[in-house]
C-alpha cells in the first residue's frame, strides 16, 4: 500500500524548502529530459522573486517522515484578457512515482485553480516522456508541439548582422528598457502579444534582475519607434548558456528580414559582452516555418521536442478531480 501523503501548502518559501524543491525537481528533469537542471540558487530565485504579470502557489507533498517526494506550483496571470489562465509546474520524484503523488498534487491545483476562477490549465511536457502520458490520462489536451534547438556559438553565422536594413537602426539595453524607449517598447510587446500596455510591460526587465539574471535585449528601431525586439537572459549562477526568451517583429514591419537582424547582432552582442557564453537554448512551435528558417540559417539545431497541454477547469462547487478517477502515473 502507498503511504500517506501530506499536501502542503507553501506560503514562505525559506532556503530549507527551496532545496528541497530543487531536489525534487533536480532528480525529476534528470529521468526525464537531458538537460541540465536549474541550480539550487535559481530554483530559490525563481519561487521567490514577484512578477508583474502573475503570481504564484506553491505545495509540496511530503512523506510521514517529512520528505518531499512531490512538488507543485501553479502560476495565476493577472494581466486583463489572461485572467482565465493558471500554468501548472509539477514534478515527483522518480522513485515515489505511480504512487499517487502526482495525482494528489494535481487534484490540489486544480481545485486551486476553480477556487481562482480560472477556466484553462496549461502545462509543458516532454515528448513520450511520463509526462505525456500522465496528462493523455487525465483529460488534458495536447494542443502544441514545439522543438527545442541549441546554438554552438562558436559555429553561429552572425553575418546578416552586416545586412543593410534602410529606415531602421539598432538599439540595445541591458535589464529594464530605457525611459526614452518605455512607451513605444511597452507598446511593440502589446501588438505582437495582445497584452495591454502600462508599466507591467515596462518593469519586465526587472523580474530577471531580481532573480539575479540578465536580461539582454536588442530591439530594431523605425525612427522612434520600436519595430521588433529580440531577448535573451543569462540565468544567475550560468556561465555557459544562455536562454532566447522572444524575439518578435510588430506586424506592420514583417518581411523586411529584421527577425534574422535582430538574432544575429544579439549572437554578435553575447560574442563580444559575454565571451564566457558558447551556447544559445531557444524553443518554438514546430509549424512556425519562418522561425524554423530564421534559426537554421544562424545555425541553431534541434534537439528534442515538447508538448503543451491544456485542461478544461470546472466552475468552483464541482465535484474536485480526485473523485473523477484519477490515478497516478508520474
Amino acid at each position: 500500500m502507498p503511504s500517506p501523503i501530506q499536501i502542503l501548502p507553501l506560503s514562505w518559501v525559506s532556503a530549507e524548502k527551496a532545496l528541497s524543491w530543487h531536489a525534487v525537481m533536480a532528480a525529476s528533469l534528470k529521468h526525464d529530459l537531458p538537460d541540465r537542471p536549474p541550480t539550487p540558487k535559481q530554483v530559490h530565485a525563481r519561487l521567490t522573486a514577484a512578477r508583474p504579470d502573475s503570481r504564484r502557489l506553491l505545495w509540496l507533498a511530503a512523506e510521514p517522515d517529512g520528505s518531499v517526494t512531490g512538488v507543485a506550483g501553479l502560476r495565476l496571470f493577472t494581466p486583463r484578457g489572461q485572467e482565465h489562465l493558471a500554468e501548472l509546474e509539477l514534478h515527483v520524484r522518480p522513485d515515489r512515482r505511480r504512487r499517487g503523488v502526482g495525482s494528489q498534487l494535481l487534484a490540489q491545483a486544480v481545485f486551486a485553480a476553480q477556487v481562482e476562477n480560472r477556466r484553462s490549465v496549461f502545462t509543458g511536457v516532454a515528448d513520450a516522456g511520463p509526462g505525456d502520458a500522465f496528462c493523455a490520462a487525465r483529460g488534458f489536451l495536447r494542443v502544441l508541439t514545439s522543438l527545442h534547438l541549441s546554438l554552438d556559438l562558436s559555429a553561429a553565422d552572425d553575418s546578416a548582422a552586416d545586412a543593410a536594413r534602410p529606415g531602421y537602426e539598432l538599439a540595445s539595453w541591458t535589464g529594464t528598457v530605457p525611459d526614452g524607449l518605455a512607451d513605444t517598447f511597452a507598446a511593440a510587446k502589446a501588438a505582437v502579444n495582445d497584452m495591454p500596455t502600462g508599466e507591467q510591460r515596462r518593469d519586465a526587465g526587472q523580474v530577471p534582475a531580481d532573480r539575479g539574471d540578465i536580461l539582454l535585449v536588442v530591439a530594431a528601431l523605425h525612427g522612434k519607434a520600436v519595430a521588433g525586439y529580440t531577448e535573451i537572459v543569462i540565468r544567475a549562477d550560468e556561465n555557459r548558456r544562455a536562454q532566447q526568451r522572444e524575439t518578435a517583429v510588430v506586424p506592420e514591419h514583417r518581411g523586411r528580414g529584421l527577425g534574422l537582424w535582430l538574432k544575429a547582432a544579439m549572437v554578435r552582442r553575447l560574442r563580444t559582452d559575454h565571451p564566457g557564453i558558447a551556447e544559445i537554448e531557444t524553443d518554438h512551435a514546430e509549424d512556425d516555418v519562418h522561425l524554423c528558417v530564421v534559426n537554421r540559417r544562424l545555425g541553431f539545431r534541434p534537439h528534442r521536442r515538447s508538448h503543451e497541454y491544456r485542461l478544461s477547469v470546472r466552475p468552483a462547487g464541482s465535484a474536485p478531480p480526485d473523485e473523477e478517477g484519477l490515478h497516478d502515473d508520474s
